[in-house]
């Protein structure tokens, strides 16, 4: 995995990009010589995917629903789902 000083990313912005999109290894950005970033290429199908998943916020959102439902508090889709399904009248 290559490493970049911010300096040489600013030199060299296009071509970093097009190496680590083209061999689709990361680099690691370096600042005074210690990691601060990583650059990765990324699929523009799995966009939406990749932001959700390295969201702070989403991330901390799933871990709560997750305790909450280990705990009794919350119940799974497929549960609410089931019940709706049952509720329904007979046609």
């Amino acid at each position: 995995m290559p490493t970049i000083s911010i300096r040489e990313l600013a030199r060299r912005s296009s071509r970093i990009v097009d190496d680590v999109v083209s061999s689709g290894r990361p680099a690691i950005i370096t600042r005074r010589g210690k990691p601060v970033s990583a650059m990765i290429a990324i699929d523009p199908d799995e966009l939406e995917n990749f932001v959700l998943a390295n969201a702070p916020e989403y991330a901390a959102a799933i871990r709560a629903a997750d305790a909450d439902l280990k705990k009794g508090r919350a119940r799974s889709a497929a549960e609410v789902f089931d019940e709706l399904e049952q509720s329904k009248p007979a046609r």
